[in-house]
């Protein structure tokens, strides 16, 4: 039997042929619009556990999606991962690249404070991130439905708006009851999200 090949696979994408590296995705970020993120820790190990480390996640997620312009729609954070769904800044002539200063300057900073608290320093906290740009007006209301519920899907809450890391209570409060009855109304069963964690 021949060796096996050490040059990287080429996976076709719409886009362009990229060399395939399963645990460092393309990050295709040419072009603005609304996406999809999930980010994971190292080893899926949970160290934003509690109620002071799970409030220092989702406040910073907020702060720093506001800090370089990009409007969160949903958002769920957990203690070895996170998604949101939100807009890239509207006048960036760059697309959504800012997503890469974004989420660097929001891991650094998460990292460095957890690791604070645990006196760890040094020690590596996210793995990667993945993002989807969305692009149809169907798949993006299902994810939207996927991120509110997330808490729920991971058996933490028997109903959303009890999780106080998401925006599922953010969201009843500020949007109509028709808009939130018609999103909720989604199936997320064909969703394919990066989610076992």
């Amino acid at each position: 039997m021949p060796p096996e090949d050490p040059t990287p696979k080429i996976q076709s994408g719409a886009e362009r042929r990229t060399p395939y590296w399963p645990h460092a995705p393309a990050h295709r970020l040419g072009e603005g619009g609304t996406f999809i993120v999930t980010a994971g820790t190292y080893q899926k190990e949970a160290f934003f556990v509690g109620n002071e480390r799970l409030k220092g996640l989702h406040d910073g997620l907020l702060k720093y999606a506001a800090k370089y312009g990009w409007d969160l729609e949903a958002w769920a954070v957990f203690p070895n991962h996170y998604h949101f769904i939100g807009h890239s800044p509207k006048e960036a002539e760059d697309g959504a690249v800012s997503l890469r200063g974004f989420l660097a300057d929001f891991h650094q900073h998460s990292a460095g404070w957890v690791n604070g608290l645990d006196a760890m320093r040094g020690r590596k906290v996210w793995n990667n991130y993945w993002e989807t740009r969305l692009t149809y007006e169907k798949s993006y209301l299902a994810r939207l439905n996927y991120v509110h519920q997330n808490a729920v899907k991971h058996g933490l809450v028997p109903v959303a708006n009890l999780y106080r890391w998401c925006s599922a209570a953010w969201f009843e409060q500020v949007a109509a009851p028709s808009v939130v009855k018609t999103i909720y109304g989604f199936n997320t069963d064909q969703v394919n999200v990066l989610d076992d964690f």
